[in-house]
């Protein structure tokens, strides 16, 4: 299987390559793409010198699948182009993730819904992956009404000119700036752009895209995003109101028995969810697990995830594995 890793030296298409390595993904020929200040540069995949090329030559060569994380500027113009010529095509961007004609997909939840007719599928926003993670199982027993949330999110999320700034920040040195401000020893209300409405994109997809996931838009989401100094790893604290009863043990168990998350609560040994932990970790970490005592059939949690692998690498790599799998590519 000839593949194309769109952004290969980005900070996620890095991670998408060791994941693939990983996972032993079955590759007869890597394309790395990457912009064109790279082409010509050389990488080293599974013991072979791989030569950067740029995305014209990549899409000459009319791969069968294309993971693109090159940001949603070359996802929109390119994605239809690589399409058309017959490849299937996973967007990390946020490009397409709410078209009506895209699938958003994480292969725990939704995988089910893809068929060979699907050749743009996109990757939700890494926040949101962790998210509906640990929602799913419990929306499918206690039906959700309202989830608030507010997300501890890493500099990693915005790239790797927003890791430089951290880390030159604390050795002190002045340099060309991710954020409008500081960002070590604070904490800035502020991912993404924002809206009309006074919140930013990284709130609003937190707002719509667990509904498009989980193919109901009966429950009602609000965020809250912050950038704080962590090198990786997002954290969510998130209140969830049922419209059912609950015991907090089952909640627990099903939690428990969910693929894909690790429940850490136990106050006793101060063993929670921390991203120090979840780093180069796929699972989702959940934890704090707890009754909001202001309102009836309400709980807390607290939710950690590597943005960089289940957020976005692992997740798209998980879903070509499913169309490889069930002989949808």
């Amino acid at each position: 299987m000839k593949i194309a890793v769109i952004g290969a030296t980005g900070m996620v298409g890095g991670v998408l390559l060791k994941v693939l390595k990983e996972r032993n993904f079955p590759i007869t020929q890597l394309l790395a793409v990457a912009s064109k200040k790279s082409i010509g540069k050389k990488i080293t995949f599974k013991g072979k010198t791989i030569v950067i090329m740029g995305i014209e030559d990549a899409l000459a060569l009319k791969p069968d699948l294309s993971i693109f994380s090159a940001g949603s500027k070359i996802s929109l113009e390119w994605a239809p182009k690589f399409v058309e010529a017959g490849t299937t095509v996973i967007d990390n961007s946020s490009a397409w993730r709410m078209d009506t004609n895209t699938k958003l997909i994480v292969p725990e939840i939704n995988a089910q819904k893809l068929t060979s007719k699907d050749k743009l599928i996109s990757n939700p926003n890494c926040s949101t992956i962790q998210l509906v993670m640990v929602l799913a199982p419990l929306h499918k027993k206690y039906k959700m009404r309202r989830i608030v949330v507010s997300t501890y999110q890493s500099v990693s999320g915005t790239g790797t000119k927003a890791v430089n700034q951290l880390e030159n920040e604390i050795k002190g040195i002045k340099d060309e700036m991710a954020y409008p401000y500081p960002i070590h020893k604070n904490a800035l209300p502020h991912c993404d752009a924002f809206e009309d409405n006074g919140y930013t994109k990284e709130e609003m997809k937190l707002a719509r895209e667990p509904q498009k996931i989980l193919d109901d838009h009966t429950f009602s989401i609000t965020a809250t995003a912050v950038r704080i100094p962590t090198a990786c790893g997002h954290s969510e604290a998130v209140n969830v109101e049922f419209e059912k009863d609950f015991d907090l043990n089952d909640i627990r168990k099903l939690l428990y028995d969910t693929q894909g998350v690790t429940v850490q609560d136990n106050p006793d040994t101060n063993t929670y969810p921390m991203p120090i932990y979840a780093h180069h970790k796929d699972d989702v970490f959940v934890g704090r697990i707890r009754i909001d005592e202001s309102q009836l059939n309400t709980i807390n949690m607290w939710i950690v995830s590597d943005n960089l692998r289940k957020g976005a690498a692992t997740n798209a790599v998980q879903i070509a594995e499913y169309l490889v799998n069930n002989n949808l590519i």
